[in-house]
């Protein structure tokens, strides 16, 4: 299957729109929460904005002196996936091209950080209470986040569909030969 024209406005808006939002809030947080690790309450102790550089991923994965690397191969690696996962999309699959748009969008906004500074990704979003905190995190991992999510539930519905399907077409079958049956019989008990 080819993806058709109706899913690539859909696709480019979110990607462009996720990206630059990802790429404006790590600039501002680099001007106005630096230095590091200071926390700036927002909402009480549960919302704060906390810039942290993370050299790693997701939840501080780190892999030593080539995390870097590593992990800007595996984006790229990604990347690829997703774009032939997009290319097989239905044209008018609006879900799964929103799906698969939020976590390209989320791997570059990441991607530009890891190629631009050694220090690694800024992240600054911190939510939690008191010492309990989630790790922080950025738009892009937000968009990673929620487009993996939506992406694993497409995928299982349509594997939920192609389960269904054949049981559908066999009981479609069965009904349409009981039927064409019960018609054939009085015609031939006729001859």
């Amino acid at each position: 299957m080819q993806r058709g024209r109706a899913n690539t406005p859909l696709f480019w808006t979110v990607l462009v729109v996720v990206v630059a939002a990802d790429v404006i809030t790590k600039a501002i947080a680099v001007y106005s929460l630096a230095p590091q690790r200071i926390p700036h309450e927002v909402w009480g102790n549960v919302i704060r904005l906390t810039l942290v550089y993370n050299p790693g991923a997701a939840f501080g994965l780190h892999l030593g002196q080539y995390s870097r690397w590593i992990f800007m191969a595996l984006t790229i690696g990604a990347l690829f996936i997703l774009g032939r996962l997009y290319r097989a999309t239905r044209d008018g699959d609006l879900l799964r091209t929103f799906a698969i748009s939020l976590v390209c969008a989320g791997a570059i906004g990441n991607l530009i950080d890891r190629v631009r500074s050694s220090q690694g990704v800024v992240d600054f979003l911190d939510v939690g209470l008191g010492d309990t905190r989630w790790p922080t995190f950025n738009v892009a991992d937000m968009a990673v986040s929620m487009g993996a999510f939506l992406l694993a539930w497409v995928l299982w519905g349509e594997e939920n569909a192609d389960d269904a399907a054949p049981a559908a077409v066999r009981e479609d079958t069965a009904a349409s030969a009981a039927i064409g049956g019960a018609q054939a019989s009085p015609g031939s008990s006729e001859i």
